[in-house]
């Protein structure tokens, strides 16, 4: 499609819709799909469309998942002649050298699209992530940690975050000669910076690592990576910084422009939210929905990710949930309650005595969630819900049937309110926000009630 800019895949459904986000409101009309459109489609359903997205779960995949699911989509979505492919990760680089293995997922890209190098943009100011002189960093609380001193990252339940030099992060998954351009180069013109990228790839350098520390760098960064358009495709490897980059030099080059607001969705009376998120900002969410007189109901995870008491557990969930929902009340269902929430080694534990490998939580305890959303919504007609954590998104997408989202309102960066397109009619049209669990303010699940930020 002529009109393309560009197609990327991410890694997770939260940080997907984070990428459609940050390009909608830069002025550039974009539909994340659940699996690969061709162009046929898209002309029919999306003519105007000028970006692709897919989302995917590959950031909770051994490197052999890996070889096995992306080849054909990376493949397909070069197909549809944009000219530029990302390979969306998160902005806190989480993954390691068995699950969400990045360098994995860049030598498949290497293969299908054979660039000259690859540029790597991690940092995202506009979600208080930044890069450094090669470092990693991120701001709770307003306060800023390094990411191996993050309390959320250093402590993920399944890659927890070591090291926050990204050289030598990543040079335990690949074994391609890693470059940097940092804040002192970027401080230089674009010519320089431009001089100094095509100086690395001179000397040998296939990953360029670019600091990202504040909106300078981020538009200077998008005219570098955009300026590398060739008879080949771009193929980056970076964060949904990248958006926000590229969406800044197209409107100051012309190419888009900025977008009307979007208008607010407005309230509905009751909101459903299913949590599979043990981040500290999550907590703090939970709380504020309790004390604003929401029912919590714990999702009880060392059973249903048991395949014994599965079934018997899912049952009884729905069976409350429906009871909490016909007294009128917005209902969240969590299954753990911080990183430090006693659920989360149990349930490792668990599937560890079962046979069946702690890292498997993520897709055992998601597809449970994404069943018991699933009954809910076919029993009660809600038509907008909330779910958070990587996984937990990933498996409720697809056991809706959802193919496709666009974007309804902004609600908090990186975590927007989405309208579902699904084969399933009790869905399509459902207003849902697929949120990662460290995103939004105390109140989020409010500003998604009302409909207004």
């Amino acid at each position: 499609m002529k009109d393309l800019l560009l197609t990327y895949y991410g890694d997770d459904f939260t940080g997907s819709t984070d990428v459609m986000e940050a390009l909608v409101l830069g002025g550039v009309p974009a539909v994340l799909f659940l699996d690969a459109p061709d162009e046929t489609f898209l002309r029919q359903h999306f003519p105007d469309v000028r970006a692709i997205g897919v989302a995917g779960v590959s950031r909770s995949m051994s490197p052999a998942q890996m070889e096995a699911a992306l080849p054909p989509i990376f493949s397909a979505l070069k197909q549809l002649g944009a000219p530029l492919f990302h390979y969306k990760i998160c902005s806190t680089c989480d993954s390691s050298p068995t699950v969400g293995n990045i360098g994995a997922a860049a030598e498949i890209g290497w293969r299908i699209f054979q660039p000259q190098a690859v540029p790597m943009m991690v940092g995202a100011p506009p979600l208080k992530r930044y890069l450094v002189f090669g470092n990693l960093f991120a701001t709770v609380n307003e306060i800023t940690y390094r990411l191996d001193r993050h309390p959320t990252m250093s402590q993920h339940p399944i890659t927890p975050m070591d090291e926050g030099d990204l050289r030598l992060h990543l040079g335990r998954q690949t074994t391609r000669r890693i470059g940097l351009i940092d804040v002192l180069g970027l401080a230089q013109s674009d010519e320089v910076i431009a001089a100094r990228y095509h100086k690395l790839l001179e000397e040998g350098h296939e990953i360029i690592l670019l600091d990202t520390l504040d909106q300078t760098h981020v538009e200077k960064i998008g005219a570098l990576i955009w300026s590398q358009r060739g008879e080949r495709p771009i193929f980056t490897v970076s964060s949904s910084g990248l958006e926000y980059a590229l969406t800044a030099h197209w409107q100051r080059s012309g190419l888009v422009h900025p977008p009307p607001p979007l208008p607010p969705a407005g309230a509905v009376e009751q909101l459903l939210i299913v949590s599979g998120s043990a981040a500290p900002g999550t907590a703090t969410q939970i709380d504020w929905a309790e004390e604003q007189g929401f029912a919590l109901l714990r999702l009880e995870s060392v059973k249903l990710v048991d395949p014994a008491v599965a079934d018997h557990e899912r049952a009884r969930t729905v069976t409350e949930a429906l009871r909490l929902l016909g007294e009128g009340r917005n209902v969240l269902l969590y299954s753990a309650h911080g990183p430090d929430d006693p659920a989360i080694p149990a349930t490792k534990a668990r599937l560890e005595a079962l046979g069946l490998g702690a890292t498997s939580v993520g897709q055992r305890l998601g597809t449970q969630q994404g069943l018991i959303l699933k009954e809910l919504l076919e029993r009660t007609g809600l038509r907008r819900v909330c779910v958070t954590g990587g996984d937990t998104c990933g498996h409720a997408a697809h056991q809706l049937g959802i193919y496709a989202l666009e974007i309804v309102m902004p609600i908090a960066p990186g975590a927007p309110l989405c309208r579902a397109r699904s084969l399933n009619p009790s869905f399509d049209g459902l207003q849902i926000s697929l949120k990662a669990g460290q995103v939004g303010k105390p109140d989020y699940f409010g500003s998604l009630l009302r409909g207004v930020v």
